[in-house]
């Protein structure tokens, strides 16, 4: 069982996330942006870069974009969670605003942290429920995840994830130019300079997931943010790729537990 809530907020760069589940599991999977969490009851289970972690309240949970995890629900009662999506664009600008550094800031994925805890969780009430003072709305999302990155990003360049000559954002980039298309794997072997069942090893010993099923994921994150810049269902099953309707839905609502057509439009 399950209950989700996606909702923009009146910053364009953060939409949040609510939810609570109940004997649920996530199969592998990533995001494009920021996914911050935080476990307000129940326990959480995840499986992040070869770690399992649990997790619960008073933890703040930092999952960078093209990570991929799993996530299950560790006693019967589940978990409630709230979540913010960060896009990478914000969350970077303001990282180099502070550390004066041009790339995705890294952080530690799984943190205990009472204090910001509660002043995330405040945050998150605050833009889910939103309240006249607009000045400090605007205001708190950049002084609190100011903190987060002060306390917990590393200043060192991420290293480059490279699959034959590509690194995986240059794949992502060819992908997503060409969604809609049919792509074959020996396009991608081309791509990269390796033969098909050697792309095929990399690509999962890189990212944790087949191309196939990281392609699927890329194709519905790309239509939520399509989503929630108000285009229609239909638009945005055949603008990423998918030809059958059903097919889309279904597809959409066993990875995010609602349909298209309850997203929330900016």
């Amino acid at each position: 069982m399950k209950t989700v809530s996606y909702q923009p907020s009146s910053i364009t760069d953060i939409s949040l996330i609510h939810a609570q589940y109940e004997n649920h599991a996530f199969k592998p999977h990533y995001h494009l942006d920021y996914h911050i969490g935080l476990i307000s009851h129940g326990q959480q289970i995840f499986n992040y870069k070869g770690s399992k972690h649990q997790i619960g309240p008073n933890f703040i949970q930092i999952m960078m974009p093209d990570q991929v995890h799993d996530s299950l629900t560790l006693v019967k009662q589940g978990f409630s969670t709230r979540i913010f999506s960060l896009s990478s664009d914000w969350f970077s600008k303001l990282s180099d605003e502070m550390q004066g550094k041009q790339f995705l800031p890294l952080l530690q994925h799984c943190v205990q942290d009472k204090w910001l805890y509660q002043q995330l969780m405040a945050l998150h009430i605050r833009l889910y429920e939103p309240q006249a003072y607009q000045l400090a709305t605007d205001s708190l999302p950049l002084e609190i995840f100011s903190q987060l990155l002060f306390r917990y990003s590393d200043v060192k360049q991420p290293s480059i994830s490279c699959i034959g000559n590509h690194h995986i954002r240059q794949l992502r980039d060819y992908l997503m130019a060409h969604l809609a298309e049919k792509i074959h794997l020996s396009d991608l072997a081309t791509l990269c300079q390796l033969s098909e069942s050697q792309l095929l090893r990399q690509f999962k010993r890189k990212t944790g997931m087949t191309p196939y099923a990281w392609l699927a994921r890329l194709r519905l994150e790309q239509a939520l943010l399509l989503l929630k810049a108000g285009k229609s269902s239909t638009d945005v099953s055949y603008q990423v790729g998918f030809y059958d309707q059903a097919h889309f839905v279904k597809a959409f609502a066993q990875a995010y537990g609602i349909t298209p057509s309850q997203v929330r439009r900016r």
